[in-house]
């Protein structure tokens, strides 16, 4: 039997949900449950095929237990490997090399030092010009953090001063500084597998619960090419990125889809905020996406999906071993009082063969006088330590 698992936090109506449907399709073989962690040990597999992940993010844990359980043989969703490493301004920087529209957008340094630097660690980093970047961007602009954050942290700015008190309150936080898009038509966007797809008018102003309650205003022929230009856009950025399980928002100014947040492998699935119509959709195509991994899973293999950044970049960077091949040696055996990868029965030792005869000459002593060793030159006169670059100073138009 193989054992399709969920992990999540505070949401209710989608887990319950996504289970009941799993089971009431009645796949022989396949069942699901709500992830029961008790004990975990390294290299040793979970009970689960297959984990659908919606809380990793907020709980380090999960995401330690997510990744052992994938080098064990889980198909985890998302990918936890990647999810580690993904953050929203590399999310738009693969954007653009993948034809996606995205808003133009800046890294900015942290306000404050990180903990456990001081003015040293920051020797490459120059004086941040925000003149340039209020040309670059202009306003209305918004800032917010770089590696996402569910709306936390979220700035919209419509001047300079509101920008500087903005940046002021940000503190360790690495920000995106990025221009507002004034949009006609805006859209969320569900995609599973890397190929189911479901586009839903989204209104971003309205409170959480009203968000979904809206209607796209671009009709027609136009309309239609539109909704075909955001399924290909959609496409173009989940299997770029890898994710199985994601949600895409694209902001249409001028009849162009703008990919705005495109990172949410946890996305907002409840009854109450999206609407019984998307609430279906998201549960039935889930339940299907997770069966059919769990049929594919091959246990002890890598069952994750990668995106074709990450293959691309393997196929032309792997390092190779002399012969060309490099394999998985056979599994530690440890030796604890856990009761698990108990140690292989002892087999009998081999009789050692007997040392061979060294064949070679033996060593002559070398002939003349052992040199004396020099003497040491006087020790030169340390330099003065350089002196510590001078902290640049704060010109008039300028922040740090």
């Amino acid at each position: 039997m193989k054992k399709i698992g969920i992990l999540f936090g505070q949401e209710n109506t989608f887990p319950q949900a996504f289970v009941d449907r799993v089971n009431q399709k009645a796949v022989d073989g396949i069942t699901a449950e709500f992830v029961r962690i008790e004990e975990v040990e390294q290299a040793v597999a979970s009970d689960y095929a297959v984990i659908i992940d919606r809380i990793s993010q907020d709980v380090p844990f999960y995401r330690a237990y997510l990744k052992n359980a994938a080098l064990t043989g889980t198909a985890v969703i998302n990918n936890p490997f990647w999810w580690s490493a993904d953050e929203k301004f590399f999310n738009n920087a693969l954007a653009v090399q993948l034809g996606v529209p995205v808003p133009k957008t800046l890294l900015l340094p942290s306000k404050a030092r990180p903990d456990d630097t001081n003015e040293n660690s920051f020797r490459n980093l120059a004086m941040f010009d925000w003149h340039k970047a209020f040309e670059k961007i202009g306003f209305p602009a918004f800032m917010k953090p770089h590696a996402g954050g569910g709306w936390k942290s979220v700035y919209k700015v419509d001047n300079p001063d509101e920008a500087w008190r903005a940046y002021d309150e940000t503190g360790q936080l690495v920000m995106l500084y990025q221009e507002a898009v004034d949009f006609e038509d805006y859209f969320r966007c569900y995609c599973l597998g890397g190929k189911d797809v479901l586009i839903m008018p989204y209104e971003p102003r309205n409170a959480p619960h009203q968000r979904y309650q809206t209607e796209m205003k671009t009709q027609g022929e136009a309309g239609e090419k539109l909704l075909a230009t955001i399924k290909d856009y959609t496409l173009r950025l989940c299997q770029g990125l890898g994710y199985d399980f994601n949600t895409v928002e694209f902001a249409v100014r001028g009849g162009v889809p703008i990919a705005i947040d495109f990172g949410n492998p946890a996305p907002d699935a409840d009854l109450n905020s999206v609407g019984p119509e998307n609430f279906e959709w998201v549960v039935e195509h889930a339940a299907k996406l997770a069966i059919e991994r769990a049929q594919a899973q091959k246990a002890g293999q890598d069952n994750l999906t990668w995106g074709t950044f990450v293959q691309k970049s393997a196929r032309q960077t792997a390092i190779a071993s002399t012969d060309g091949t490099v394999e998985i040696g056979a599994a530690v055996h440890e030796t604890n009082d856990l009761g698990t990868n108990p140690p292989k029965a002892a087999q009998p030792a081999k009789k050692a063969a007997a040392p061979k005869k060294d064949a070679s000459p033996a060593p002559v002593a070398p002939e003349g006088e052992v040199p004396k060793p020099a003497k040491k030159a006087p020790a030169a006169k340390a330099a003065p330590a350089a002196s510590a670059p001078a902290k640049p100073t704060k010109s008039a138009g300028k922040k740090s």
